[in-house]
């Protein structure tokens, strides 16, 4: 695969080792995009096209999407980043009275600035298992509510969600996945899963969920671009045509419609040319593998444990703070008055200076 870092102009370069002098392994959106869009953006700008994803470029990539989705009669919405594809799926499966089942450490549940119950809905919340949700624990909350006499005074659960990685970094297995779509079957609410991460799930040895096994599993997804080498955008699949009438409409509502939709088409057009997409993320593991295995040689303590692109380590603050003055970590919660856990994010143009430093730094 070409690397991001292979092809960076020495001007960055020189910004990112010299005048910035501290690598940031805080988030996994810190780059730009990938060489590959940039070019693409720069061959087509001046190209004359439709608005609001009517262009030729969008319907390209919703046909490769569907193609590599095994969905040929999917509908494909281009919108503008994470919180606001959320925002918009949940309020457009749900009515009024409805709220959305999932893990207590789900993004939707921690790190959404209530988002979701903004737009008029609960988020219930069911215990985390290494950030997943169980198909037991969700058919209890079920059988829970249907059960209660007051049930008429309380919020329905109207649909599930689910993401792939995990806040935690974890995986669903397709056996875990098709417990979980098999509830939601029979019980008949829709599977919504937020694949914000997705490329560094598809690009993990121990992942064996494919684009395909999600187009049948969930009644709609999204591919995430933001964290996975475009400037930003989510491509939503919903492998059911028609399966949300005026969607676009409801789109334009929350205000997550981009007039120039051509941008955000080309981006997953460019992602989905190839295997692009297939293959981003491994820059990531590759680089998250090498200081997994730094960690343990040097003694450090997880927090929990991950196969992706999300370290989580336990950390005395004294420490915390004396790395901070050499690299950039992300915080992520702290654990007691003396301790602090950290997350360490690789991403699709970490580049092996970087993480030789932060080893160093360890």
């Amino acid at each position: 695969m070409e690397k991001a870092h292979e092809t960076m102009p020495e001007a960055e370069r020189k910004f990112n080792m010299g005048e910035k002098n501290r690598p940031s392994f805080s988030s996994d959106y810190m780059e730009g995009t990938h060489p590959r869009i940039l070019q693409r953006l720069a061959e087509t700008n001046l190209v004359q096209s439709a608005g609001y994803g009517a262009d030729e470029f969008s319907e390209s990539a919703r046909e490769k999407i569907r193609a590599a989705c095994h969905a040929p009669e999917a509908d494909v919405f281009f919108l503008v980043g994470g919180t606001q594809t959320n925002a918009v799926m949940i309020d457009a499966f749900l009515a009024s009275y409805q709220g959305v089942a999932a893990a207590d450490s789900g993004h939707i549940s921690v790190h959404e600035a209530g988002a979701i119950e903004f737009g008029g809905h609960k988020v219930l919340t069911l215990p985390n298992h290494e950030g997943k949700i169980s198909a037991e624990d969700l058919e209890k909350l079920l059988k829970d509510f249907r059960e209660d006499e007051s049930h008429e005074h309380m919020v329905m659960p109207g649909m599930v969600y689910i993401s792939q990685p995990t806040e935690f970094g974890t995986l669903y297995s397709l056996e875990e996945l098709k417990k979980i779509s098999a509830v939601c079957r029979a019980e008949q609410i829709p599977l919504y899963l937020d694949g914000a991460r997705l490329a560094y799930a598809l690009s993990c040895p121990e992942n064996d969920v494919t684009l395909p096994d999600l187009a049948a599993a969930c009644d709609a997804f999204y591919i995430g671009g933001t964290k996975c080498g475009a400037l930003f955008g989510e491509a939503v699949v919903i492998p059911e045509h028609n399966r949300i009438p005026h969607l676009f409409t409801m789109i334009k509502q929350h205000g997550a419609l981009l007039a120039k939709g051509r941008i955000a088409g080309l981006q997953f057009d460019t992602l989905f040319t190839g295997d692009l997409y297939d293959r981003i993320g491994s820059t990531a593991i590759e680089a998250a593998d090498r200081i997994r295995r730094a960690l343990e040689e040097k003694g450090y303590t997880f927090a929990f444990r991950s196969p992706t692109n999300q370290i989580f380590i336990l950390l005395e603050k004294t420490k915390a703070q004396a790395l901070a003055e050499k690299v950039e970590l992300g915080f992520w919660e702290n654990a007691d008055d003396a301790h602090v856990v950290m997350r360490i994010a690789t991403s699709w143009a970490t580049r092996p200076e970087d993480v030789d430093y932060l080893i160093e730094c360890l």
